[in-house]
């Protein structure tokens, strides 16, 4: 499975494990199962309410972990990476994200300027943002100097983001995607279920294949093994160049399914 070079110089897997509304009861053998197949980035959040079952679920330090702020914590991101760390049973995380810029709570510079501090104490290894646009990456940029090492964003074949991704790739951010499959719709659209038919794969893992074929990094839920055995085998999947551009022309601009990050 590939890596990811980050603008730390760290490592992070470009395929990962996403555990979005994945019940605390049930994740802990879901992140196993994961481990089991090959997965090694397990992506979480202190809103998911899953925390202690990931970490339950790990059992071992050689996964990469992620988890993120909630912007009720903008104030005070060192105690809520505390907290999350205590239900995770880590003395540290891999990447650490605000979740959202929130920016009528105009705290997420604040926030990120915690972040930076949490990292040079060994708690954050590498940091970075979830839903963060042009104007909220500058802000924390100019208050700073500090680049995110990570952009998490809403990204699938129906909301490309493009112009997003080119601002992170100017400034060295690895984009990784959420919610990367879409809808039903998506699934079911004639472009993706002709390329799936032909490679013998389902529409899916032609998806993921997509986002891996274009640098991105992606984090796909599953939340049972024959999930998560597909999305794996996923990764040996070779889209030709023809499949992606189809894929491409996919993007509606129109496209979102998640909040705006402007409202939220």
């Amino acid at each position: 499975m590939t890596d990811l070079t980050l603008n730390d110089g760290r490592l992070m897997p470009q395929l990962g494990l996403g555990t979005y509304q994945i019940p605390d009861s049930q994740v802990a053998a879901v992140v196993r199962a994961g481990l089991d197949l090959g997965f090694r980035l397990v992506d979480t959040a202190a809103l998911y309410h899953n925390e202690r079952g990931v970490g339950e679920g790990l059992g071992r330090d050689d996964v990469w972990l992620t988890t993120k702020l909630w912007h009720d914590q903008h104030g005070d991101a060192a105690a809520a990476l505390d907290a999350s760390l205590a239900l995770l049973g880590r003395d540290h995380v891999d990447l650490y994200l605000i979740h959202w810029p929130h920016p009528a709570g105009e705290r997420y510079v604040e926030a990120w300027q915690a972040l930076v501090q949490l990292r040079d104490a060994g708690k954050a290894r590498s940091i970075g943002v979830s839903n963060f646009l042009p104007e909220h990456l500058d802000a924390i940029i100019d208050a700073t100097g500090v680049v995110p090492a990570v952009n998490q964003i809403e990204l699938h074949p129906t909301f490309q983001q493009r112009e997003l991704q080119a601002y992170n790739r100017e400034r060295g951010i690895v984009t990784q995607s959420w919610s990367p499959l879409g809808q039903g719709e998506t699934l079911r659209d004639g472009r993706v279920v002709a390329i799936a038919e032909r490679l013998n794969a389902t529409p899916a893992q032609v998806l993921i294949a997509w986002h891996l074929t274009k640098g991105l990094a992606v984090i796909p839920k599953a939340g049972n093994p024959e999930h998560l055995a597909s999305n794996w085998q996923a990764t040996e999947l070779r889209l030709s160049e023809e499949d992606v551009v189809a894929i491409d022309g996919m993007d509606d601009p129109d496209g979102r399914m998640g909040p705006d990050p402007r409202e939220l």
